[in-house]
């Protein structure tokens, strides 16, 4: 079983997942996390993520594990645990651009599709649905108000020592969501089978209760 969950920065997106999950019982795969864990690679490697030869040559000599743990997530590039650097302001950026390269793309598909065949999973990103996981048979795409989505945002940053000020989030944001939204392979769009749901107004176990009457209806 795996459940497909998409939608831009600052929905809720990772909240509502891992409490899926863990109310399920089942697998927590952030896809994110690995475009992260690649262009810290990019970063460590004092490449810059627009030089797409460069970039892409990293590939062949480079390798990401994602383990878990009691539910938890451990990030691992070249058997370096990189989990408590990947919400960085500069990581964040990087991993926009990086995760616009198609070769990177395709590189990490396999990736996340192992992940998918160990059990159960709750999988969530920006081409969960489209992409990874076309067949999964459920899948729902997450939005909100732009002002809720920034204030969301910004307070996860400041949570995790990764302040600034609102108006550098909403700029971040807002240029991440452009990158997202036209890049020319696989852009944010919510699959044509997606639940939509608009988080908004709703808590993070609403928008879970959401979920779970979805798939308990269907199953």
């Amino acid at each position: 079983m795996i459940i497909a969950i998409d939608g831009p920065a600052g929905v809720g997106k990772s909240t509502v997942a891992k409490l899926l999950a863990a109310r399920l019982g089942y697998l927590y795969l952030d896809t994110g996390a690995l475009y992260r864990a690649f262009a810290w690679k990019t970063l460590q490697s004092r490449i810059r993520p627009t030089d797409l030869e460069q970039v892409t040559g990293l590939l062949p000599t480079t390798t990401i594990h994602m383990q878990f743990h009691n539910g938890a997530i451990q990030v691992l590039v070249d058997g370096i645990d990189v989990t408590g650097e990947l919400r960085t302001r500069e990581v964040t950026a990087a991993a926009s651009i990086v995760s616009a390269i198609p070769a990177v793309r395709e590189w990490l598909l396999p990736i996340q599709r192992r992940i998918g065949r160990r059990g159960s999973v709750v999988a969530e990103g920006r081409d969960v649905g489209t992409k990874v996981f076309p067949s999964a048979p459920f899948k729902f795409f997450l939005d909100a108000d732009a002002d809720v989505r920034v204030a969301r945002r910004h307070r996860e940053l400041v949570a995790a020592g990764h302040g600034g000020t609102v108006d550098t989030t909403f700029r971040d944001l807002s240029e991440r969501d452009r990158q997202d939204r036209t890049r020319s392979v696989d852009p944010l769009v919510p699959a044509d089978d997606a639940r939509l749901i608009d988080t908004s107004a709703l808590s993070p176990d609403q928008v879970v209760d959401q979920m779970i009457a979805a798939v308990s209806t269907e199953s």
